[in-house]
């Protein structure tokens, strides 16, 4: 049945730009399958999952009809270890407890065991070697997240798993939307001399799902023009933080909670969150750097709304991640 499931979905790759919308609904459903499989989710989870994709369009892992994928997810299952099983760990999932799913903590000064949060090892469907969604807006991201019982995840959450040790919070709290890029401005230049990567100290290229590029004719994102050209999830064993976390540069960028009052912190149970905040970079950074994307680094009010309006934002190259907390 895999075998024939593939063999559609290949055939589905191919169609005209008209049978877009037909082809994503039944790709959709491939990762549907797979995604409650691999994370064990309930029916109901599942029907709340699908009823979010359904109204949203557009949501999935790119248009099939003009996405040219530089990896297959063959060749990802050839690069990661066991074939992408290999990233399932024991302890973090006796933690976290769920599969795929990485501690928060500070290395410096505790271990895994005193971590209160996890973030997905990968960007959704945080499973190795699928390709991620993408066409995603923040609100349907925390919808997806919540039924999945994860949360979205607080920006300096984001940037701990990435750096490799989490800080406490450190928001400008008692500001208004129309202030967020002047205190991101001031906040890169604070942390610009600490700078780090997912992977090390320094900007590489080669190591993470960076090398793709733009589809011809993809000018301003739209969905008929722009291929969410990716990689499969965990295809670069070497993009990976000190705290296990893959794909936070290079792939899909990803949406984030920025909080503008303790109020809004998804870490401290919030519901009604913050903006939005994209965090990491995507899958053209090898070729071209379109923005920073160190880890604490703190993007300007781009597309910026909400987190839970219905019109905060969604693109071809922004995903997103899940974070739940602990006991």
């Amino acid at each position: 049945m895999k075998k024939v499931a593939a063999a559609v979905l290949i055939l589905l790759l191919m169609v005209a730009p008209g049978h877009a919308q037909s082809a994503l609904e039944q790709q959709n459903a491939l990762m549907f399958q797979q995604v409650q499989q691999e994370h064990s989710l309930t029916p109901a989870q599942m029907e709340r999952i699908k009823a979010i994709f359904a109204r949203s369009v557009f949501a999935g892992q790119g248009n099939p009809a003009v996405a040219r994928h530089p990896m297959t997810v063959a060749e990802c299952k050839s690069r990661a270890p066991n074939g992408g099983r290999g990233y399932s760990n024991p302890e973090f999932r006796r933690i976290c407890g769920a599969n795929y799913m990485a501690p928060l903590y500070d290395p410096r000064i505790e271990t895994a065991r005193n971590a209160k949060a996890c973030i997905d090892q990968f960007e959704f469907p945080d499973l190795p070697c699928t390709y991620p969604v993408v066409w995603v807006k923040a609100v349907e991201a925390a919808e997806i997240c919540s039924a999945m019982g994860k949360r979205l995840c607080d920006a300096h959450e984001w940037e701990g798993a990435c750096a490799g040790a989490l800080e406490p919070p450190n928001y400008r709290f008692g500001i208004g939307p129309g202030s967020v890029s002047g205190v991101a401005r001031a906040f890169n230049a604070q942390n610009a001399a600490t700078k780090s990567w997912s992977y090390g100290p320094n900007y590489q290229t080669g190591i993470c799902a960076a090398n793709s590029q733009k589809s011809p004719g993809c000018n301003g994102g739209g969905w008929n023009a722009c291929g969410s050209n990716t990689y499969p999830t965990g295809a670069f064993p070497d993009c990976r933080s000190k705290l296990g976390v893959f794909d936070l540069n290079g792939n899909a960028a990803e949406h984030m909670n920025l909080p503008l009052s303790p109020d809004q912190m998804a870490s401290r149970g919030s519901t009604t969150l913050g903006v939005t905040e994209m965090k990491g970079s995507w899958f053209i950074f090898d070729k071209y750097r379109a923005h920073e994307d160190w880890c604490r680094w703190r993007a300007p009010f781009w597309h910026g709304s909400r987190v839970l309006s219905p019109a905060s934002h969604s693109n071809y190259h922004l995903g997103f991640r899940c974070c739940k907390t602990i006991d």
